[in-house]
């Protein structure tokens, strides 16, 4: 299946191209920027690297989208999401994960109003 073309990294001056919004260097600045100002520091506390383990674990063993594999579609898992939110009291227990590519994971994170929300 054919790529979509690379486009210029969106950090201003940068000359890079890539798939994604931001070069590798400048995603490392992005994501330090959303972890330290944007994310509150509670959920920062459960994602560190014990989940960063389970994510991998769970990644390795489910390589597909679960969402995507229902409508009949072969597409690569790229995250890993809680059915129900560890804000809301779900766990890290495999029963609780659910391997999805990055738009059905937005998809439903802005369904669910755990993400992108009035502040």
């Amino acid at each position: 299946m054919p790529r979509k073309p690379q486009r210029p990294c969106q950090h201003p001056g940068c000359p890079k191209l890539t798939s994604g919004l931001y070069c590798p260097e400048h995603q490392r600045q992005a994501d330090y920027h959303y972890n330290h100002f944007q994310r509150e520091p509670e959920t920062n506390k459960r994602y560190g690297r014990a989940w960063k383990r389970i994510r991998d674990r769970y990644i390795k063993a489910h390589p597909l989208c679960e969402e995507c594999q229902k409508q009949g579609r072969l597409t690569p898992a790229e995250e890993v999401h809680h059915i129900l939110p560890l804000s809301h009291g779900g766990t890290n227990n495999t029963n609780n994960l659910m391997a999805l590519c990055k738009p059905c994971h937005s998809r439903i994170t802005v369904e669910m109003g755990d993400r992108w929300h009035e502040r």
